[in-house]
């Protein structure tokens, strides 16, 4: 087993499941000190219970929408491990709604989890990492943040957003030492969709069949692993349909515009 990350503090929002807990039992397994970090405090401690290394695990539940439960749980972390060497963000909720149909409230949460969370975290802990002129700031986003899609405007329009921001902040932050990477991943085998929001703001609760057939998390959390290493700016981890779409945005927007509308109405093949 690799040791890259042997004492390091990593700290992993939405880690009680999917790729944050794939990549949280990654870190640990390679000597990381990992800081645990969701809403529902049972799944985080079932995520430590799992974790096999020779870090610590600290389960620290809060939600990275409020802005006061941000700043207590930065400086938990800072009284403990006196540092975090890499934040990442990783926290996110999806929607499956047409425009027409979506309250409000729904794309207010839409940008809380995936824009504003982020952000706030963020700059809660970039003050300890510029004066000591280190540190590893990572975000997962999504393909959803490289071309849109139908049923989920809000998240798409959140990760563009975060996109935006993180680019944003690495100019900013390079000459002081501070890395700023972006996670860009297809379709992952989690439950994002079972857990996405209808335009009412109830709970979905369907697995979306591109997820269902997606990559597994390990095998993510070994790509994002890999990119954090390496001080990647960005990683697409993605395959399929998910990085022909990226391409497509790239070089020929109009194609991807008319295979987008082709596809039978109903139909969900692009990958969150």
């Amino acid at each position: 087993m690799s040791m890259r990350f042997r004492d390091s503090v990593v700290w992993v929002t939405g880690a009680s499941s999917g790729i944050g807990e794939a990549t949280a039992r990654q870190f640990y397994a390679e000597g990381a000190h990992v800081v645990l970090s969701a809403r529902r405090k049972d799944e985080l401690e079932r995520v430590a219970a799992s974790c096999s290394g020779s870090g610590d695990a600290l389960v620290l539940p809060f939600d990275v929408t409020d802005q006061t439960a941000v700043s207590e749980a930065v400086s938990a972390v800072i009284d403990r491990f006196g540092r975090v060497d890499i934040l990442f963000n990783n926290a996110g909720i999806t929607q499956r709604a047409r425009v027409a149909d979506a309250n409000l409230d729904v794309y207010r949460r839409m940008m809380d989890v995936n824009f504003f969370g982020p952000l706030m975290l963020t700059k809660a802990v970039l003050p300890s990492m510029l004066a000591r002129e280190s540190g590893h700031i990572v975000c997962t986003t999504s393909v959803a943040g490289k071309y849109g899609s139908p049923m989920r405007s809000g998240y798409n329009a959140a990760k563009h957003a975060a996109h935006g921001f993180f680019d944003s902040l690495r100019e900013e932050v390079s000459a002081a030492g501070i890395d700023v990477t972006l996670i860009v991943p297809g379709a992952v085998r989690t439950n994002v969709s079972i857990n996405a929001l209808r335009g009412d703001g109830s709970r979905y609760d369907k697995m979306d069949p591109f997820l269902e057939d997606g990559m597994p998390p390990p095998e993510c959390a070994k790509r994002i692993l890999e990119a954090i290493h390496a001080g990647k700016r960005e990683v697409l981890i993605a395959d399929g349909v998910a990085r022909r779409n990226v391409i497509l945005k790239r070089w020929s927007p109009a194609l991807l515009s008319w295979t987008t509308r082709r596809r039978r109405p109903g139909r969900t093949t692009v990958p969150s």
